[in-house]
Protein backbone atom coordinates (compact mmCIF):
# COMPACT_ATOMS: atom_id res chain seq x y z
CA UNK A 1 0.00 0.00 0.00
CA UNK A 2 1.36 3.31 -0.92
CA UNK A 3 1.94 6.23 1.35
CA UNK A 4 -1.24 8.32 0.13
CA UNK A 5 -3.68 5.17 0.02
CA UNK A 6 -2.06 4.97 4.20
CA UNK A 7 -3.26 8.75 4.11
CA UNK A 8 -6.70 8.38 2.46
CA UNK A 9 -7.27 4.71 4.96
CA UNK A 10 -6.27 7.15 8.14
CA UNK A 11 -8.19 9.62 6.53
CA UNK A 12 -11.60 7.90 5.82
CA UNK A 13 -10.97 6.12 9.55
CA UNK A 14 -10.79 9.43 11.27
CA UNK A 15 -13.96 10.55 9.79
CA UNK A 16 -15.61 7.75 10.62
CA UNK A 17 -14.20 7.93 14.46
CA UNK A 18 -15.37 11.58 14.15
CA UNK A 19 -18.98 10.70 12.74
CA UNK A 20 -19.35 8.14 15.51
CA UNK A 21 -18.41 10.29 17.92
CA UNK A 22 -20.77 13.11 16.82
CA UNK A 23 -23.55 10.58 16.61
CA UNK A 24 -22.89 9.64 20.57
CA UNK A 25 -22.20 13.32 21.34
CA UNK A 26 -25.99 13.98 19.94
CA UNK A 27 -27.77 10.87 21.65
CA UNK A 28 -26.38 12.05 25.03
CA UNK A 29 -27.50 15.70 24.61
CA UNK A 30 -30.72 14.46 23.60
CA UNK A 31 -30.46 12.00 26.55
CA UNK A 32 -29.66 14.64 29.04
CA UNK A 33 -32.34 16.52 27.62
CA UNK A 34 -35.05 13.62 27.96
CA UNK A 35 -34.07 13.10 31.63
CA UNK A 36 -34.29 16.94 32.61
CA UNK A 37 -37.78 16.93 31.20
CA UNK A 38 -38.85 13.34 32.57
CA UNK A 39 -37.96 14.33 35.75
CA UNK A 40 -39.06 18.04 35.72
CA UNK A 41 -42.61 16.57 34.63
CA UNK A 42 -42.31 14.07 36.77
CA UNK A 43 -41.93 16.35 39.64
CA UNK A 44 -44.44 18.67 38.78
CA UNK A 45 -47.10 15.61 38.42
CA UNK A 46 -46.35 13.61 41.17
CA UNK A 47 -49.42 14.72 43.72
CA UNK A 48 -51.40 15.11 40.85
CA UNK A 49 -50.62 11.64 39.40
CA UNK A 50 -50.90 10.15 43.03
CA UNK A 51 -54.15 12.13 43.44
CA UNK A 52 -55.61 10.80 40.58
CA UNK A 53 -54.75 6.93 40.53
CA UNK A 54 -56.15 7.29 43.87
CA UNK A 55 -59.37 8.73 43.17
CA UNK A 56 -59.77 6.02 39.94
CA UNK A 57 -59.85 3.44 42.42
CA UNK A 58 -62.24 5.02 44.59
CA UNK A 59 -64.39 5.95 41.67
CA UNK A 60 -64.04 2.56 40.11
CA UNK A 61 -65.68 1.00 43.41
CA UNK A 62 -67.78 3.97 44.04
CA UNK A 63 -71.20 1.79 44.92
CA UNK A 64 -68.69 -0.34 47.88
CA UNK A 65 -67.80 3.18 49.28
CA UNK A 66 -70.53 4.50 51.76
CA UNK A 67 -71.50 7.72 51.64
CA UNK A 68 -73.24 9.24 54.47
CA UNK A 69 -74.77 13.29 53.20
CA UNK A 70 -74.73 16.16 55.59
CA UNK A 71 -77.30 18.67 54.83
CA UNK A 72 -77.77 21.70 56.92
CA UNK A 73 -80.70 24.29 56.28
CA UNK A 74 -80.22 28.04 56.99
CA UNK A 75 -82.95 30.62 56.98
CA UNK A 76 -83.05 34.34 56.42
CA UNK A 77 -84.80 37.82 55.45
CA UNK A 78 -83.69 40.13 52.99
CA UNK A 79 -83.22 43.81 54.04
CA UNK A 80 -86.11 46.32 52.94
CA UNK A 81 -83.41 48.10 50.94
CA UNK A 82 -82.68 44.69 48.90
CA UNK A 83 -86.25 43.88 49.00
CA UNK A 84 -86.84 46.33 45.45
CA UNK A 85 -83.97 45.14 43.73
CA UNK A 86 -85.44 41.84 44.17
CA UNK A 87 -88.35 42.86 42.85
CA UNK A 88 -86.86 44.39 39.88
CA UNK A 89 -85.21 41.05 38.85
CA UNK A 90 -88.32 39.29 39.10
CA UNK A 91 -89.75 41.79 37.23
CA UNK A 92 -87.30 41.81 34.25
CA UNK A 93 -86.58 37.80 34.60
CA UNK A 94 -82.72 38.86 35.04
CA UNK A 95 -79.84 37.13 36.63
CA UNK A 96 -78.65 37.06 40.60
CA UNK A 97 -78.43 41.01 41.38
CA UNK A 98 -74.83 41.71 42.70
CA UNK A 99 -76.41 43.47 45.98
CA UNK A 100 -78.19 40.62 46.84
CA UNK A 101 -75.53 38.01 46.27
CA UNK A 102 -72.79 39.95 48.53
CA UNK A 103 -75.61 39.96 50.98
CA UNK A 104 -75.83 36.40 50.85
CA UNK A 105 -72.43 35.89 51.11
CA UNK A 106 -71.76 38.01 53.98
CA UNK A 107 -74.41 37.37 56.06
CA UNK A 108 -75.05 33.61 54.93
CA UNK A 109 -72.22 32.53 54.13
CA UNK A 110 -73.69 31.57 50.96
CA UNK A 111 -71.48 31.89 47.86
CA UNK A 112 -73.31 32.14 44.72
CA UNK A 113 -70.98 32.78 42.20
CA UNK A 114 -71.72 35.60 39.58
CA UNK A 115 -72.97 33.35 36.86
CA UNK A 116 -75.03 31.15 38.95
CA UNK A 117 -77.98 29.64 37.24
CA UNK A 118 -81.60 31.52 38.36
CA UNK A 119 -85.35 30.10 38.16
CA UNK A 120 -87.90 32.38 38.68
CA UNK A 121 -91.08 30.74 39.90
CA UNK A 122 -93.68 33.88 40.25
CA UNK A 123 -91.91 36.42 42.75
CA UNK A 124 -89.63 33.21 44.30
CA UNK A 125 -86.43 32.69 43.31
CA UNK A 126 -84.31 29.75 42.97
CA UNK A 127 -80.20 29.65 42.65
CA UNK A 128 -78.73 26.03 42.46
CA UNK A 129 -75.59 25.85 43.76
CA UNK A 130 -73.51 22.71 43.00
CA UNK A 131 -70.09 22.17 44.17
CA UNK A 132 -67.27 19.25 44.51
CA UNK A 133 -68.35 16.36 47.14
CA UNK A 134 -71.85 18.09 47.79
CA UNK A 135 -74.47 20.65 46.29
CA UNK A 136 -76.50 23.10 47.66
CA UNK A 137 -79.36 26.18 46.63
CA UNK A 138 -81.04 29.06 47.86
CA UNK A 139 -84.37 30.78 47.38
CA UNK A 140 -85.25 34.09 48.20
CA UNK A 141 -88.97 35.47 47.74
CA UNK A 142 -89.14 38.90 45.78
CA UNK A 143 -92.40 39.34 48.26
CA UNK A 144 -92.16 38.75 51.38
CA UNK A 145 -87.89 38.48 51.51
CA UNK A 146 -87.99 35.35 52.59
CA UNK A 147 -84.56 33.51 52.49
CA UNK A 148 -84.19 29.71 52.56
CA UNK A 149 -80.45 28.27 52.57
CA UNK A 150 -79.31 24.43 52.13
CA UNK A 151 -76.45 22.84 51.88
CA UNK A 152 -75.58 18.95 51.25
CA UNK A 153 -71.84 17.34 51.96
CA UNK A 154 -71.19 14.01 50.74
CA UNK A 155 -67.13 13.53 52.56
CA UNK A 156 -64.34 13.91 51.63
CA UNK A 157 -64.35 11.03 49.42
CA UNK A 158 -67.18 12.33 47.00
CA UNK A 159 -64.83 15.54 46.88
CA UNK A 160 -61.76 14.20 45.71
CA UNK A 161 -63.78 11.76 43.17
CA UNK A 162 -65.58 15.33 41.98
CA UNK A 163 -61.71 16.87 41.35
CA UNK A 164 -60.92 13.96 39.42
CA UNK A 165 -64.09 14.35 37.14
CA UNK A 166 -63.88 17.78 37.15
CA UNK A 167 -67.46 18.31 38.21
CA UNK A 168 -68.82 21.90 39.38
CA UNK A 169 -64.99 23.12 40.15
CA UNK A 170 -65.22 25.86 38.12
CA UNK A 171 -62.57 27.80 35.06
CA UNK A 172 -59.41 27.67 36.97
CA UNK A 173 -59.56 24.01 37.91
CA UNK A 174 -60.73 23.07 34.50
CA UNK A 175 -58.03 24.85 33.34
CA UNK A 176 -55.32 23.25 35.96
CA UNK A 177 -56.67 19.69 34.95
CA UNK A 178 -55.53 20.64 30.96
CA UNK A 179 -52.38 21.71 31.98
CA UNK A 180 -51.65 18.63 34.57
CA UNK A 181 -52.87 16.27 31.53
CA UNK A 182 -49.92 18.22 29.28
CA UNK A 183 -47.60 17.34 31.86
CA UNK A 184 -48.66 13.61 32.02
CA UNK A 185 -48.35 13.60 28.27
CA UNK A 186 -44.54 15.40 28.79
CA UNK A 187 -43.99 12.32 31.25
CA UNK A 188 -45.00 9.37 28.96
CA UNK A 189 -43.53 10.64 25.84
CA UNK A 190 -40.00 11.84 27.76
CA UNK A 191 -40.11 8.24 29.06
CA UNK A 192 -40.73 6.67 25.98
CA UNK A 193 -38.26 8.46 24.21
CA UNK A 194 -35.86 6.93 27.36
CA UNK A 195 -37.31 3.58 26.80
CA UNK A 196 -36.16 3.74 23.35
CA UNK A 197 -32.27 5.11 24.16
CA UNK A 198 -31.97 1.97 26.32
CA UNK A 199 -33.36 -0.63 24.96
CA UNK A 200 -30.43 -2.25 23.55
CA UNK A 201 -29.48 -2.53 26.63
CA UNK A 202 -32.73 -3.87 28.31
CA UNK A 203 -33.79 -6.48 25.45
CA UNK A 204 -37.49 -6.71 27.39
CA UNK A 205 -38.35 -3.10 27.22
CA UNK A 206 -40.50 -3.74 24.13
CA UNK A 207 -41.96 -6.88 25.14
CA UNK A 208 -43.24 -4.67 28.60
CA UNK A 209 -44.58 -1.93 26.42
CA UNK A 210 -46.35 -4.06 24.20
CA UNK A 211 -47.52 -6.19 26.98
CA UNK A 212 -49.01 -2.61 28.43
CA UNK A 213 -50.72 -2.36 25.07
CA UNK A 214 -51.99 -5.85 24.48
CA UNK A 215 -53.57 -6.44 28.12
CA UNK A 216 -56.42 -3.62 28.26
CA UNK A 217 -56.86 -4.07 24.30
CA UNK A 218 -57.81 -7.92 25.34
CA UNK A 219 -59.79 -7.03 27.83
CA UNK A 220 -62.12 -4.87 25.81
CA UNK A 221 -62.56 -7.04 22.98
CA UNK A 222 -63.46 -10.09 25.24
CA UNK A 223 -64.99 -8.28 28.34
CA UNK A 224 -66.75 -5.83 27.41
CA UNK A 225 -69.45 -5.19 24.82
Amino acid sequence: MSASELVDAKAAIDEEKAKAKRKAQRRAALMRQMVQWHWISAAVCLVGMLLFAITGITLNHAGAIEAKPNTVEAEGQLPADLLSIAKTAQAEQAALPEPIRAWLAKDMGVQAPKAAAIEWSDEEAYVSLPRPGGDGWVTFDAGSGAVVHESTTRGPVAYLNDLHKGRNTGAVWSLFLDIFAIGCVVFCITGLVLLQLHSRARKITWPLVGLGLAVPLILVLIFIH
